[in-house]
């Protein structure tokens, strides 16, 4: 993959439309900071959010509701590791999954995923009835689990 965060290409798991894998390279920090309180209450929004997706009965408000906590997870992450910058200029709005690039380069390919249903999300949340497909939304509600088991390890608490 490139290097740059911003410049990052979906590749691999995430070109092909898939989620990828929920093992992470990485471990918590056995003596690291405390994860802060508004980084656990996004992840537990996050947790809600899902959990009522899950079962909701119309296929694209399943898929929005997931795709939403997975938003939520992705700002528990930005809580917990960005830092704010000062600058003089005024920088052009980025996505969410842009700024989980920067902070957090491991879910890069998350990101991407992520990013590429983001449209979908939209056309299911405008109404349009064949925008999603029951499968579709069942498997990305399935991701989005294992998304959150990922964001809760990144920032420091025990998966549910």
């Amino acid at each position: 993959m490139p290097s740059g965060p911003q410049r990052q290409q979906a590749s691999g798991a995430a070109a092909a439309g898939q989620a990828p894998s929920g093992r992470a390279p990485f471990g918590p920090a056995p003596f690291g900071p405390a994860p802060s309180r508004s980084a656990l209450d996004l992840l537990g929004q996050a947790r809600a959010g899902l959990a009522e997706a899950a079962e909701l009965v119309p296929a694209g408000e399943r898929y929005a509701g997931a795709h939403l906590a997975a938003l939520r997870a992705t700002a528990a992450v930005l809580a917990a590791r960005a830092h704010p910058q000062t600058a003089t200029r005024r920088r052009r709005l980025r996505s969410a999954w842009e700024l989980l690039c920067e902070v957090a380069p491991e879910m890069g390919e998350w990101a991407a995923f992520f990013a590429a249903g983001a449209a979908k999300r939209a056309a299911a949340e405008a109404g349009v009835t064949r925008a999603v497909s029951a499968r579709e939304a069942d498997d990305l509600v399935r991701d989005v689990e294992t998304f959150l088991a990922v964001v809760a390890t990144t920032v420091g608490v025990a998966a549910d």
